[in-house]
C-alpha cells in the first residue's frame, strides 16, 4: 500500500488512540469563533480537559505574476507586528470556499482571476482548534479596484516567489496558509 491509499488508510479513526467528548461547555461566542471547554474520554478510559476553538473557517489566493507572489502587508496586533501573507479572509457560514476567496481577492488587491483551483487545505493547529484555510491558486489574473473592508488597512506587495520562499525559511514570514501557498508556487506545482 503506498500513496494516496497508504494515508486514507493512516487517516482511519483508530479506537486505541482517539478520545470520546462526554461534555461539551460554551465559554466563548463571539462573531469568527466560539471556545468550548470538552471533557474527553481519552483511550485509556480516563476523563481529561481539553480546550478547542471552533472557526468557521477561511480561504487563500496564491495570485503569480511573471515570478513574482502577491502578498498584502498589514498589522496583526494578536503578533503585534506587521505580517505578509496571501490575500485571505474567513468564510461566511455555508459560503462557497471559491466565491469567499474570489471576494478577498478582489477586495483587498483589486485582482479579479478568471478562475481559482484549490490547491491545498491547511488546519494551521489541529490541536486546540478546528480552522481549515482553503488555499487557492489565482488563473488568469485581472486588474481590477481593491474595496478593503472598513476597517481593514492593507498595503499590496509583489516579491519575488524566492524571496517569499527565502523569508519563510529565515523566520520573516510564519503565516500557515501563504507558507503553504509559496511552497507550492516554489516547487512548481500548480
Amino acid at each position: 500500500m503506498e500513496g494516496l491509499e497508504l494515508v486514507r488508510e493512516l487517516q482511519k479513526l483508530e479506537p486505541r488512540l482517539s478520545e470520546e467528548v462526554v461534555d461539551d461547555q460554551l465559554a466563548f461566542a463571539g462573531r469568527i469563533f466560539s471556545a468550548h471547554l470538552l471533557t474527553v474520554r481519552d483511550a485509556a478510559g480516563e476523563l481529561a480537559a481539553r480546550e478547542v476553538v471552533y472557526h468557521h473557517g477561511g480561504c487563500g489566493v496564491a495570485a503569480v505574476r511573471d515570478g513574482r507572489l502577491c502578498l498584502v502587508r498589514q498589522y496583526r496586533v494578536a503578533l503585534g507586528r506587521m505580517t505578509l501573507e496571501i490575500p485571505a479572509g474567513k468564510l461566511d457560514p455555508g459560503e462557497d470556499p471559491a466565491t469567499c476567496a474570489a471576494r478577498e481577492l478582489a477586495e483587498e488587491t483589486g485582482l479579479v482571476a478568471d478562475r481559482l483551483e484549490l490547491i491545498a487545505n491547511s488546519a494551521g493547529a489541529p490541536g486546540f482548534n478546528n480552522e481549515k484555510t482553503r488555499v487557492f491558486v489565482a488563473r488568469g489574473l485581472h486588474e481590477g479596484a481593491a474595496h478593503p473592508d472598513a476597517d481593514e488597512y492593507v498595503d499590496v506587495v509583489w516579491l519575488p516567489v524566492a524571496d517569499v520562499v527565502a523569508a519563510i525559511r529565515a523566520g520573516l514570514i510564519e503565516d500557515a496558509k501563504t507558507i503553504v501557498a509559496a511552497f507550492a508556487v516554489a516547487g512548481g506545482l500548480l
